[in-house]
């Protein structure tokens, strides 16, 4: 089941639901946890999103590293979560009373049973990393709380997707989002694979699809803007109030600023996309009827003569009758004399079949 609304928020094509992941960009800090709130919500993203764990319960002390240590030095996951896990489940509901305050959604990827447990009365949709898209426990522990599942999809086959939506609707999750995703800190360009868009819209036609990026902002975000064109109904990218701050997720983050952008550039695009109609728009209508052309008479026409194709021409403007009724009037009789450029109207003619009481005297000519 596609989900089709996050908290007050309609999701359709019209504009793509952005989720600026905060994740622990805050470096378990919460008073700055509490300045990103303030900061995505001051540039109108609908949804600000952290990450809830603790180092000991998320990985052993002998996990690697598997990002760029060039931009994150941490030489093992442990130490690498370690540094920012500081925040507490009491925590989160102060983060998550603030998103309420200024008006954006909180959300959190929930990486444990107990912060699963203790922040689901504040989420209206749970978020699943990639690397727990084959935990089938912590799946079915989201899935039981009856709320929309957002996924993501890096570093996964279409038969492991299948088993965790499988997994996550038995449980009793209400909707599915699936994002394709990369886990390459940073995703090289040539890595976005932004098309698998498409597979996934194909293989699971009737759930949400989106993308969460880790393509370092450039481009003026060109990698999300893409996403949306193929059909990317939910945006994720990662936020931070500094890119320069070493490590971690700052090197490939929007910071206020480039989320401020991109969010101007996605109205842009919004208003030229509009809507999936085919008319003629109300900022048309002048200019429909001036461009358009109008039957006219290519030479002088004498009351009482058949009409021809040759007497008439399509000119400008379009409030008259319109060159596709050119049948219409051919075979009509001339009413009276119409000058050579003279609009056609319908009240110059009588059908011939009509001109019962005209006497022919010659050639294509008729008089009373």
């Amino acid at each position: 089941m596609k989900i089709d609304r996050i908290g007050s928020t309609q999701l359709g094509p019209s504009f793509p639901y952005l989720i600026l992941e905060a994740g622990v960009n805050h470096e378990g800090n919460l008073d700055r946890a509490l300045e990103m709130v303030d900061a995505a919500a001051k540039v109108g993203a609908p949804m600000i999103k952290f990450q809830s764990y603790k180092a000991d319960s998320l990985a052993s002390r002998q996990s690697p590293a598997y990002w760029d240590q060039t931009e994150e030095s941490s030489d093992s996951q442990h130490a690498l979560f370690r540094k920012f896990d500081g925040l507490s489940v009491g925590d989160y509901v102060t983060l998550a009373k603030r998103c309420r305050e200024r008006g954006i959604e909180f959300c959190t990827t929930a990486f444990d049973a107990a912060f699963v447990d203790g922040l689901a009365p504040y989420l209206h949709v749970f978020k699943v990393a990639s690397a727990d898209l084959t935990n089938v426990p912590l799946l079915r522990q989201i899935g039981s709380k009856g709320k929309p599942v957002i996924v993501s999809t890096g570093a996964s086959e279409m038969s492991e997707i299948r088993n965790a939506v499988s997994i996550l609707e038995e449980a009793g999750a209400t909707g599915i989002g699936l994002l394709h995703c990369v886990l390459e800190y940073p995703t090289q360009p040539k890595n976005a694979n932004l098309l698998s868009i498409k597979v996934l819209q194909r293989e699971f036609p009737d759930y949400t699809i989106g993308w969460s990026d880790h393509v370092k902002v450039t481009h003026g975000g060109a990698s999300v803007i893409a996403a949306w064109g193929l059909g990317a109904s939910i945006v994720e990218k990662h936020f931070t109030l500094d890119k320069s701050i070493p490590g971690n997720d700052h090197y490939h983050a929007l910071d206020v600023s480039d989320a401020a952008s991109l969010i101007e550039q996605l109205r842009y695009m919004s208003d030229l996309l509009g809507s999936e109609t085919k008319t003629c728009l109300a900022c048309e209508s002048e200019a429909r009827l001036q461009a358009r052309r109008s039957l006219v008479a290519a030479r002088e026409i004498e009351c009482g003569t058949f009409i021809t194709a040759d007497m008439l021409v399509p000119k400008r403007p379009g409030n008259g009758i319109s060159p596709e009724r050119l049948d219409d009037i051919v075979g009509q009789v001339a009413l009276r004399d119409i000058a050579v450029d003279e609009m056609i109207r319908c009240d110059m003619f009588e059908h011939a079949n009509h001109a019962h009481s005209l006497e022919v005297v010659g050639k294509g000519k008729l008089v009373v």
